[in-house]
């Protein structure tokens, strides 16, 4: 992954992504919005898993970190919807 976005995109948010809906079940992708603060650790970045609930405006992802699932509560514009 590269430190920085497109010289065009640079310190821009879209909206549908920071307002994106998820249900319970979906499948996601952790993908770091670099004009966001992420709080999450990076080992994660890039990885799949679940949406388990809801907390807050943030969603509770469950990702496989080594051998273990782990619970993760990660902002909506952080995450991809995958199909």
């Amino acid at each position: 992954m590269s430190n920085r976005k497109p010289l065009r995109t640079r310190g821009k948010v879209q909206l549908s992504r920071y307002f994106q809906k998820f249900e319970k079940d979906d499948a996601v992708a952790v993908t770091r919005e670099m004009s966001e603060r992420a709080s999450f650790p990076k080992r994660i970045q890039g990885r799949t898993g679940r949406i388990e609930g809801r907390v807050g405006k943030a969603y509770v992802v469950k990702l496989k970190d080594q051998d273990k699932e782990k619970r993760f509560i990660i902002p909506a514009i952080h995450l991809r919807k995958i199909k």
